[in-house]
């Protein structure tokens, strides 16, 4: 699958596009990469996602300028909650797909840890569904989500830096009556859905971080059992 460029909000951004093999046109899924920015291993993710009958498409939101300073930038906005550069860059991914001629027109987002946060961030602008995993939860989440598509996210309970985050962000959208799915997994920690590896394998051995595969295999199914409910054509 390719590497491609696409029209972001001040010039072109690196992106990855992977796409099924036949049968199109299909629904859209942006995914949203780590702290580490677009791997191999978010890659592969897209690739999965490819493989059950989606066109994904994973932004480059660091591919702008020398990564250190991207990726400050980047969580400024994260952590600032009300709009930015990425923000930005995420809604060109969405409209990437939307006018892709073998996109449905149905577009769904997902992200993992740095782009867990940017997914809830994001269900409110344009997107049909959304996967936060192990994403910050913003302070003002219920100003956040009062719009938000169906969300389905999911936490490891060993994971010390988002502690009751899972509670907080399924209180919200109770709140506001969007249908959700937010689960817990007890025995997982932080990024405990990818596994990394080449340059990012040390994040395996951080204690509280790494893939457990039960809690994976059980989340993956949750996911594509929600998005194909929001984003494929009811049978008639």
């Amino acid at each position: 699958m390719p590497n491609i460029t696409y029209p972001a909000s001040t010039g072109r951004l690196r992106g990855y596009l992977a796409a099924p093999s036949s049968g199109g046109p299909w629904p859209g899924v942006v995914v949203l990469h780590e702290a580490f920015g677009l791997t191999d291993d978010i890659r592969r993710q897209a690739d999965r996602f490819a493989t059950n009958g989606y066109l994904a498409f994973a932004p480059d939101l660091l591919s702008y300028g020398l990564a250190p300073r991207c990726l400050v930038t980047t969580f400024r906005t994260l952590f600032k909650q009300a709009g930015g550069r990425a923000i930005e860059d995420i809604d060109a991914a969405r409209d990437y797909l939307l006018e892709h001629d073998e996109c449905t027109g149905k577009v769904g987002v997902i992200g993992f840890c740095m782009g867990g946060g940017f997914a809830i961030l994001a269900a409110a602008r344009g997107f049909d569904v959304a996967a936060p995993n192990y994403g910050i939860v913003p302070n003002n989440v219920d100003t956040v989500l009062a719009q938000s598509c169906p969300m389905i996210a999911s936490y490891g309970a060993k994971d010390r830096t988002m502690k009751a985050a899972a509670a907080k962000l399924e209180r919200a959208l109770s709140v506001h009556g969007i249908e959700h799915d937010v689960k817990e997994y007890p025995d997982a920690g932080h990024a405990f859905m990818t596994g990394h590896t080449g340059n990012w394998t040390f994040a395996e051995w951080i204690p509280g971080m790494g893939y457990v595969a039960g809690a994976a295999d059980d989340a993956w199914q949750r996911v594509f059992g929600f998005f194909d409910r929001q984003l494929r054509p009811v049978p008639r």
